[in-house]
């Protein structure tokens, strides 16, 4: 099944548009597509918090990183601070999602990698 989102007004794609495609284009009621919608991101959410890694297969996957402490600078003042230790989220498109992005007709990356 293909999703059309052509006519977003706004360059982003939000939980709210995601809803109204379901509801539009699966049938499913605007309560029901809210629900799901929501759902699929706190699970998503969740796991992450959890320090799993997900995976979606054909999109990417979402990973949890550690970041060691390290010393910073305030840009203002030029001070040094230290930069605690903290997780991060990373996400890398699967090679199926970089093909379509590059099949799009956007322009091309000299040095793909």
């Amino acid at each position: 099944m293909e999703f059309a989102v052509e006519s977003l007004e706004t360059p982003a794609l939000t939980k709210a548009q995601l809803a109204e495609l379901l509801f539009e284009q699966i049938g499913l009621n605007k309560r029901e597509s809210k629900d799901m919608i929501d759902a699929f991101f706190d699970l998503i959410a969740a796991s992450l918090v959890d320090g799993q890694d997900v995976k979606i297969s054909g999109f990417g996957n979402f990973q949890i990183r550690t970041k060691a402490p390290r010393p910073g600078r305030n840009p203002r003042t030029g001070e040094a601070i230290p930069i605690d230790a903290r997780r991060v989220v990373t996400f890398h498109a699967s090679h199926k999602l970089k093909e379509q992005i590059q099949g799009a007709g956007g322009p091309t990356d000299p040095n793909p990698g």
